[in-house]
């Protein structure tokens, strides 16, 4: 292994340890899920109020899975991490954590958030019954600039699971969620 591809997967696991780190920052009797929740709100206040059509979907949805924050970050090697809330109706049912890896020509950081609609209850029960949930070819993605005209409608409403991703910030472009594992936490 050359100096310069030690020196890259060296730094690349250190960022994403830091990252693993810093999203594990809940210690016993933390206020962890309060924490959380108040985010899961802020970000779906400024969801519906930036995105008026996802309220529809949101009425539609058999449940949402809510990341108020996820932090992904590369130089060669990279991932990402975040933590958020299942909720059925105006009720939190679950907390859970999503992470991925990814390898490949990628230098940044940035920071986004998502949110799953299940628009089954088999789907929503799928998820909640699996051990660890990735994101893949049952989900429709809506990015930023289209989530402003999505609507409710029979196309939309045909997937199972459909994805939302906004509030992008950073110096890494193209967010996404596919490859992301979803795990059950106790916040």
């Amino acid at each position: 292994m050359s100096g310069f591809s030690r020196r890259s997967f060296t730094f690349g696991g250190a960022a994403l340890a830091g990252l693993g780190l810093a999203g594990c920052a809940n210690g016993i009797g933390g206020r962890g899920a309060e924490t959380i929740d108040a985010r899961v709100d802020q970000t779906l206040n400024f969801m519906y109020s930036t995105y008026p059509g996802t309220r529809d979907l949101a009425q539609k949805a058999s449940g949402m899975l809510v990341m108020p924050v996820v932090t992904e970050a590369g130089l060669g090697l990279g991932g990402s991490f975040g933590r958020g809330a299942l909720r059925v109706g105006p009720s939190t049912v679950d907390y859970y954590s999503a992470a991925s890896l990814s390898g490949g020509l990628q230098i940044g950081a940035q920071q986004f958030s998502h949110v799953l609609f299940f628009m089954t209850s088999d789907a929503l029960m799928d998820f909640r019954r699996s051990d660890g949930w990735a994101a893949a070819v049952d989900a429709e993605f809506v990015l930023n600039d289209a989530g402003e005209a999505l609507r409710a409608e029979t196309t939309t409403s045909l997937a199972p699971v459909i994805a939302v991703i906004f509030a992008q910030a950073g110096l890494r472009a193209g967010a996404t969620i596919e490859g992301t594992k979803y795990t059950r936490i106790i916040p």
